[in-house]
C-alpha cells in the first residue's frame, strides 16, 4: 500500500504499509515507523537504541462501512542524550487513547447529526469512548470563556431536574453565546461570573433580566454603570398571572349561575392577544360576553391590550407620557389588583424606560433555554452535570436538530 494513502485516508505519515489483514469483519493494517520518526520521546535526540517494542491497535476511519484498525509495534527507545526509556511519539493518536485523531475527528462531526448512542452503534464503539470524545473536545474549547468583548447580557434561570434544581445563565446578547453558569438560582449564582468579570476588564453598556429583586440588588451593585432594562415579556408575564387570579376571584364570587357559565373557561381568551382571537371559534364573542358582565376584568383586559403598546411608542419621552397616563388610568380604575400592579410599574419605571435607551431583551435566552430543555430531553437526561454544562456552552452554535 502507498504511503500516500495511509496519509490522506487516515492522516498517517512517517510509517510504511506491512500488511492487510481480515480479523472478525476488521480490515487490520500492520504498519512500520520509517527510519526519521526513531527519536527519543522524551527529548527528541536521533541517538537512540532500542530496547524492545509494545504492539497497540488504534481504530481509524472505517472503510465500506468495515472497522478499521491500524496495528504497529511502537518501539521502545534509550536515549544516549537524556539518559530516558521512552516510547516514540505518535503523530496519528495520542497513546493513551485506542483511536487515531481522525477518527476523534470523524466521531465529532457524527455528533452534530446524530446522538451518542447512534454515533457509538455506527462506529461499532462504546457510548461512553463518543462521550468521552466529545467531552475532551469541549473542554478544550470552552476551558475559559474570555468576557472581556462582552457589551450586552441577558440574566435568568432555568429548571433543570426535578426538586426545583435551577441553574443561572448568563447569555451575551451580540454573538448568542451562553458565557457562565451558576449553580441555584438568585444573587448567590452570580458570585463567580461578577469575580470573573472585574478581573476581565469587560465594559457591560446594558443587561436585560426580570424584575426579580436579587437581580436588581446584583446588577446595581456590580454593574453600576450599565443600563439595566427590565425585560418586556417577563412583565407582561407577571401581568396575565395577575389576570388570571383576578378572573379566577371574579369566577369564585360570581352571584349567578349564568355569571359563573359565561366567565368560565374564558381564562386563554383573556391572556390571548385581540389579534390571535379565532372568530370561527366565536372567540371574540364569548370574550365580550365575559367583559360585559364584569367592570372590573373588563377594565383588566383592556388595561393589559394598552400595556402591550409601551413598547411601540416613538420616543422616550412619548414612552414616558404613555406609562404615567396607564397608571393613572389603573390607579383609578378602583379595582385593587391594577392598583397593586401600577405601583409595581411606578417602582420599576426607570427599567422599564431603559427599553428606549438599549432595546434589548431575555427572549433570546428565553430561547436557549428551550433549547437546553430540548437537548436534555432528548438525552433522556445528563448524569455527568459537567459534561451537560458544556454541551450548553456550545448550544448556541446547534443550527440542527438538537441531539443529545
Amino acid at each position: 500500500m502507498s504511503t500516500n494513502l495511509l496519509y490522506h485516508a487516515w492522516g498517517v505519515r512517517g510509517y510504511w504499509h506491512r500488511r492487510t489483514d481480515f480479523v472478525e469483519g476488521n480490515i487490520v493494517f500492520s504498519i512500520d515507523p520509517q527510519p526519521e520518526q526513531l527519536r527519543c520521546g522524551n527529548c527528541g535526540a536521533d541517538p537512540v537504541m532500542r530496547q524492545g517494542t509494545v504492539t497497540r491497535c488504534f481504530r481509524t476511519l472505517p472503510v465500506g462501512g468495515k472497522p478499521v484498525q491500524l496495528q504497529l509495534d511502537i518501539p521502545r527507545l534509550w536515549c544516549a542524550a537524556c539518559g530516558k526509556t521512552r516510547q516514540i511519539n505518535l503523530s496519528f493518536a495520542d497513546a493513551r487513547r485506542s483511536y487515531t485523531h481522525a477518527f476523534e475527528r470523524y466521531a465529532l462531526e457524527l455528533g452534530q447529526h446524530m446522538t451518542i448512542d447512534a454515533v457509538a452503534k455506527h462506529l461499532g464503539v462504546s457510548w461512553d469512548v463518543v462521550k468521552d470524545i466529545q467531552k475532551r473536545h469541549l473542554q478544550r474549547r470552552f476551558k475559559r470563556i474570555r468576557l472581556k468583548q462582552l457589551r450586552e447580557i441577558a440574566i435568568d434561570e432555568i429548571s433543570v431536574g426535578k426538586g426545583q434544581r435551577y441553574l443561572t445563565v448568563v447569555l451575551d446578547l451580540v454573538s448568542g453565546a451562553v458565557v457562565f453558569i451558576g449553580d441555584g438560582k438568585g444573587a448567590e449564582a452570580l458570585t463567580p461570573f461578577w469575580k470573573r468579570l472585574r478581573s476581565s476588564r469587560a465594559k457591560i453598556r446594558a443587561v436585560a433580566t426580570d424584575m426579580a429583586p436579587a437581580y436588581l440588588f446584583a446588577v446595581a451593585e456590580n454593574l453600576p454603570d450599565a443600563v439595566h432594562v427590565l425585560d418586556r415579556f417577563h412583565v407582561m408575564k407577571l401581568y396575565n398571572e395577575k389576570l388570571s387570579d383576578l378572573r379566577r376571584q371574579i369566577q369564585a364570587t360570581a352571584q349567578t349561575v349564568e355569571q359563573k357559565q359565561v366567565i368560565k373557561g374564558t381564562r386563554w381568551l383573556l391572556l390571548k392577544n385581540a389579534e390571535n382571537l379565532d372568530d370561527e371559534r366565536q372567540e371574540h364573542q364569548r370574550l365580550d360576553d365575559a367583559l360585559r358582565l364584569n367592570q372590573p376584568l373588563a377594565a383588566a383586559y383592556y388595561l393589559k391590550e394598552d400595556l402591550r403598546q409601551f413598547w411601540e411608542q416613538a420616543s422616550r419621552r412619548n414612552a414616558r407620557r404613555f406609562l404615567d397616563g396607564w397608571i393613572a388610568r389603573a390607579e383609578s380604575s378602583g379595582v385593587a389588583m391594577l392598583i397593586k400592579f401600577a405601583q409595581t410599574l411606578q417602582l420599576h419605571r426607570t427599567g422599564l424606560l431603559a427599553w428606549y435607551s438599549y432595546p434589548i431583551s431575555t427572549g433570546p435566552l428565553e430561547g436557549t433555554n428551550n433549547k437546553i430543555k430540548t437537548m436534555q430531553r432528548q438525552a433522556y437526561g445528563y448524569r455527568d452535570q459537567e459534561f451537560f454544562r458544556l454541551k450548553i456552552y456550545a448550544i448556541h452554535e446547534a443550527t440542527y436538530a438538537l441531539v443529545g
